[in-house]
């Protein structure tokens, strides 16, 4: 073989056939590396390997460089490039494509904006999702729906303010516009026409809040309603967040007027004023209707702080009255002067306007303390029943509560009551006796039903809550008789054919009388026995007209004229007068004659007060106008007049009553001490458990009532010893309240006389009276003058200090024994009744000596002053409720 065709040798073979030392290859359109033109040159020394491998690897590595250009082309793994795809770009050109260094890492303003509307648009869908989700609270916040109930005085005064938060919601047609006006110049300029909230505001809230600063003055008026009404007050970013959408919310689905009307209300002016009503009182001493321009500028003032703007100062350091007062003053020109500023008051008006309107001094909140505690307690009492809602309903609050006491009587009543126990009674002293001694009080105004004064005990300060002026459960005794009276002159008794009886009539006032029924047997007991009714200390009085018998408080004539007429009948007379019906005494026997029913003060007299006012009957009342939230409720209109009894009868028993003050035997002759003309009944009861004043005038009617009670068994306990006296009568203490309460509450007024009263039915006189005179029409008697004649002085006994009288002690006639509901005082002993002596009952009368006084040709008996009368319980439970010691 020529030896130029010899194969070349294996090793140069080898190595020629292996890639440049980089591992790469040109592409070329087989696949394979495509040499370069410098190594394909013609020219170039074969065997030159090594500077083609440089100048591979140099290729490679520019193309490398090139993949980090603008060309796109990459480089892969073993040095194969790899290109972009054509026209293809990132979404965020972020750190930026084509540029170096720090420009590298500048966003474009493509970027930012882009961005920027993306965080917007973000942001509005929250906003809109928190809109959606926030709802407007259904009710207010415990603390905003709490309010007080506020008690007036009939002046309008208020009376007492009873409930945890000092606060009465009012309508906005009750906020003067001017305070309306003042709050909206300081707080809100803008609020008429703002959307409900302030961005500047609520960023410079948050900014101080980070801070550790105040957030009030971010929010406007709706926003601070918002926070009152729904929220707590909390300095939170999630309060202030919640308040922003819920005031949104508010701010498009409530009127303006409403949203500045709950603002008013609930928000806190200082002095426990809670709304503008609490804070116009409590400031002005008068409603927020009344407020004139510069003191709803100063209640503006307050609400920036009352603890510093308070002319009366507050709490804290720089809070005396004079800096509060100097701070006062520069707020309240600068709230005058920017209404005007802002549109909402003239600079005329603004002129009226340069004295600071000093407030009242700041007062401890009106509670239950005195009287208050029982007034309060019959009118919330009548409020409830006339709106028909029950007592939670009722002490959630809001009510405006106008009474009809007066507070000059009221003070009145307590000073008499105050004045008696000073003088007379002492538990210390004497503690068998005097402890546990209680007076009641009520006095009604005729013809109108008002109860214009009361005394209901020590207060629910000193731990009494019972109400004494309208407990049930003490018996009045001979009060009761003019009921009797009255149904004699109506209805007449079963001998007169339907014809009144007039007072001229007689009947036997000796002692141990046998009681008959109206067919003339003998009233038996339930043992079968006759029933004997005794006058006090076993008098005997002969035959006594019942004019006398009543100035006298004689017993038996009562009890058997009652029987005569009916004591159905007696019990009309006094529910027409005024007494209702859980008053009464179930048992209908002769003991009911003699006042064992239990009628309180004001039921007795209201009951008399028709007598005054010749027969009308009204109802009581407390209340005359009452509202709720600032909204007037129905129902409270006076109530109705009513002739329930005959005028002309009621006359006759005011003439018959006056003669038990103005003449000289009559049982409540300390009364004449009054100085003007009046007429009244003494009652006492068996055992001295109670005492009993009840009078009037034209103007006026009282009952006072005198008892002792065991607070622990709730029963009645004897008054004798009390106060030194042998025995309690009506005559004594419970007169002398009545006297000194009717002089002080009809000072200023005019004294008038009664109606006249005519001659009322015809004498119809008891059977066996030693008198051939026929039946007749009385002439009424002539009214002895305010000041008797010294010749009429001069004919009256001497004067003897009253003394007791021995107690009757044998259980009382009558039916079957009963306690009614409510009654705490009777006690359920199940006593006997009856007995041959029919003693225990009214023992009035008085202890003037024996002149043996006459009255008149029909009266000619010569009864002695000293009449004593007795009277059963009628079966009252466990004791001889009759009248004892000469009422």
């Amino acid at each position: 073989m020529s030896e130029h065709r010899r194969k070349p040798s294996q090793s140069r073979g080898r190595r020629a056939a292996q890639p440049p030392s980089g591992g790469r290859r040109a592409a070329s359109p087989h696949g394979g590396a495509a040499p370069s033109s410098h190594d394909m040159s013609p020219d170039r020394p074969q065997g030159g390997r090594a500077e083609a491998r440089r100048t591979t690897q140099r290729a490679a590595g520019g193309r490398r460089r090139t993949a980090h250009g603008s060309t796109g082309a990459d480089t892969g793994r073993g040095g194969r490039a790899r290109s972009a795809p054509p026209g293809r770009k990132r979404i965020v050109d972020y750190p930026r494509a084509g540029k170096h260094g720090w420009r590298r890492w500048m966003p474009s303003w493509k970027l930012v904006s882009g961005l920027s509307v993306a965080f917007l648009g973000m942001l509005v869908g929250l906003v809109g999702l928190a809109l959606y989700m926030v709802e407007v609270p259904s009710e207010a916040n415990a603390a905003a729906a709490q309010q007080n109930n506020v008690y007036y005085w009939s002046d309008g005064t208020v009376m007492a303010r009873v409930g945890d938060t000092n606060r009465q919601n009012v309508e906005i047609g009750d906020i003067p516009q001017s305070m309306q006006n003042a709050v909206i110049a300081a707080e809100n300029a803008t609020f008429w026409d703002d959307p409900g909230f302030d961005v500047v505001g609520i960023g410079r809230a948050v900014i101080n809040m980070a801070t550790g600063g105040s957030t009030q003055s971010g929010s406007t008026i709706t926003q601070q309603f918002v926070k009152n009404n729904y929220l707590s007050q909390d300095q939170t970013i999630t309060r202030k967040a919640k308040e922003l959408f819920i005031s949104i919310k508010v701010n498009t689905e409530m009127e303006k007027p409403d949203i500045l009307q709950g603002y008013l209300n609930t928000s806190y002016y200082g002095r426990n004023a809670y709304g503008i009503q609490a804070a116009a009182q409590a400031y002005f001493e008068k409603d927020a209707a009344e407020l004139d321009p510069a003191e709803s500028a100063l209640l503006a003032t307050v609400l920036k702080g009352a603890d510093l703007y308070d002319p009366a100062g507050g709490v804290g350091p720089k809070s005396s009255p004079k800096e509060n007062r100097e701070r006062a003053v520069e707020r309240w020109e600068w709230i005058l002067d920017r209404q005007v500023e802002v549109g909402l008051m003239s600079q005329t008006e603004r002129d009226k306007y340069t004295e600071f309107p000093d407030p009242a001094p700041r007062k401890a909140q009106a509670g239950l303390t005195g009287q208050t505690g029982y007034l309060v307690d019959i009118a919330a009492a009548e409020v409830k029943k006339t709106l028909g809602i029950d007592k939670p309903t009722f002490d959630k609050g809001g009510y405006q509560v106008h009474t009809t006491f007066d507070k000059k009587k009221t003070a009145a009543m307590v000073k008499s009551v105050s004045k008696v126990e000073k003088e007379y009674i002492d538990a210390e002293k004497r503690p068998d006796t005097d402890k546990f001694v209680q007076f009641g009080a009520a006095s009604v105004e005729p013809g109108t039903g008002k109860i214009v004064a009361l005394y209901g005990g020590p207060g629910f300060d000193k731990g009494h809550f019972t109400n004494n002026a309208n407990t049930l459960g003490v018996p009045v005794g001979s009060v009761w008789k003019p009921f009797v009276l009255a149904a004699a002159m109506e209805h007449g008794t079963y001998k007169s054919d339907g014809v009144g009886v007039s007072p001229s009539s007689e009947y036997n006032g000796d002692n141990k009388l046998k009681i008959k029924k109206q067919d003339g047997t003998d009233y038996l007991d339930k043992e079968g026995n006759p029933f004997y009714q005794v006058n006090n200390a076993d008098e005997d009085h002969g035959y006594v007209t019942l004019r006398r018998a009543m100035e006298v408080s004689a017993n038996t004539p009562f009890v058997q004229l009652g029987m005569d007429v009916g004591m159905d009948k007696v019990k009309a007379t006094a529910t027409a007068a005024g007494i209702e019906e859980d008053s009464f005494d179930p048992n209908l026997n002769p003991s009911f004659a003699l006042g064992t029913s239990t009628p309180g003060a004001i039921e007795m007299a209201n009951s008399y007060a028709t007598f005054s006012a010749s027969g009308t009957k009204v109802d009581t009342y407390s209340v005359t106008k009452v509202q709720h939230n600032g909204e007037e409720q129905p129902g409270f209109e006076k109530p109705a007049k009513e002739t329930s009894i005959d005028a002309n009868i009621a006359n006759n028993v005011t003439d018959v009553l006056r003669g038990v003050i103005e003449k000289g035997h009559g049982t409540g002759k300390d009364a004449r001490a009054l100085g003007r003309p009046a007429a009244g009944k003494t009652g006492t009861t068996d055992e001295n458990k109670s005492a009993w004043w009840v009078g009037y005038t034209p103007q006026l009617s009282t009952a006072v009532t005198m008892f002792r009670t065991d607070p622990d068994q709730g029963t009645l306990l004897s008054m004798k010893g009390a106060g030194g006296f042998d025995s309690i009568n009506g005559g004594k203490l419970p007169t002398e309240v009545w006297t000194a309460y009717m002089k002080d509450a009809h000072k200023g007024e005019p004294k008038k006389n009664f109606p006249k009263a005519k001659p009322v039915g015809k004498k119809v006189d008891q059977s066996g009276v030693p008198s051939s005179t026929p039946s007749q029409s009385e002439e009424p008697e002539s009214t002895p003058s305010e000041t008797e004649s010294e010749e009429e002085k001069e004919k009256e006994p001497s004067k003897q200090p009253e003394t007791s009288r021995p107690p009757m002690t044998t259980p009382p006639p009558g039916g079957e024994e009963s306690c009614r509901p409510g009654d705490f005082f009777c006690e359920d002993t199940g006593g006997t009744e009856g007995g041959t002596e029919g003693t225990g009952g009214e023992t009035e009368g008085s202890t003037e000596g024996t002149g043996g006084e006459t009255e008149g040709s029909t009266e000619g008996t010569g009864d002695t002053n000293g009449n004593a009368n007795g009277g059963g319980n009628g079966g009252f439970p466990g004791g001889n409720w009759g009248d004892d010691n000469g009422g």
